[in-house]
């Protein structure tokens, strides 16, 4: 032991202790080295800011700078179509070159939407139907009607539509209202002639009730009718009715002749 104690104090083993420390720390730096070069630790390039950019523009931009891309779409409301809104990686990631940028784009077609039955709400309701369904409101109008604010006739591009109708999500519509001041008089419609699917639709929107529904002769399609006459009917003596009156139909089979109303 005390031969040990004795060779721990002599210069061949301080250097041998020192030759061993230096070639572990050189080992260390070597390791070290290596590893930062084959990972090019600190390197990369920096992914750009391409929210915002039109999708042209940022294609041409990763296109500059090394980068591959793969694009994909969705339907945002209130953005213009060809928008970048979304990146991955984040602006400003250090990435290697070459690296993959995807990309989330507003598409340019809208996908259409069925329109919803609104006649059942109030002004307010229809909101936030509309809005539920990616549409907007347009412009307001009011008719006499006994039911204030009800959802009487719902228009798009200037026409009268119907519940289940596609249309372009995100498109405006024009609500017609009731102005709660009870019955008036309105003209009376001539239907007779059409089909009766279009003249229940337009019974409805002139403020006017259905009332009973006659069928002659033999009714094999009930989607295939036509009006022949109705009651009441415009004379020379009458034009207008109150809001509200039933209008009865007698219907056959068939469509509409050429040059009917």
């Amino acid at each position: 032991m005390n031969k040990f104690w004795a060779y721990l104090k002599t210069k061949p083993f301080r250097i041998n202790l020192l030759l061993a420390v230096g070639s572990v720390f050189l080992l260390v730096l070597i390791i070290s080295f290596s590893l930062s070069f084959y990972t090019r630790h600190g390197e990369g390039i920096q992914v750009p800011q391409l929210k915002g950019l039109t999708v042209e523009k940022a294609i041409s931009l990763l296109g500059d700078q090394g980068f591959q891309y793969k694009i994909d779409s969705v339907y945002v409301l209130d953005q213009p179509p060809g928008a970048v809104v979304e990146q991955d990686p984040d602006p400003g990631t250090n990435v290697k070159e070459n690296r993959t940028i995807y990309l989330t784009v507003v598409t340019r077609l809208a996908p259409p939407v069925s329109l919803p039955d609104l006649t059942p709400y109030t002004y307010r309701e229809a909101i936030a139907t509309i809005a539920n369904y990616g549409l907007k409101v347009g412009d307001t109008t009011y008719k006499a009607d006994i039911a204030r604010d009800r959802v009487l006739e719902v228009k798009f591009a200037g026409q009268a539509i119907r519940p289940g109708t596609k249309i372009p999500k995100g498109s405006k519509l024009d609500l017609v209202l009731g102005n709660g001041e009870g019955a008036s008089e309105v003209d009376i419609p001539d239907f007779t002639n059409q089909d009766l699917d279009a003249v229940k639709f337009s019974i409805k929107g002139s403020g006017l009730t259905l009332g009973t529904i006659t069928y002659q002769g033999t009714i094999s399609d009930s989607t295939s009718l036509t009006v022949v006459s109705q009651s009441p009917m415009k004379t020379d003596s009458v034009s207008k009715v109150s809001l509200g009156t039933r209008i009865n139909l007698t219907v056959t089979q068939g469509k509409k002749a050429d040059g009917g109303n």
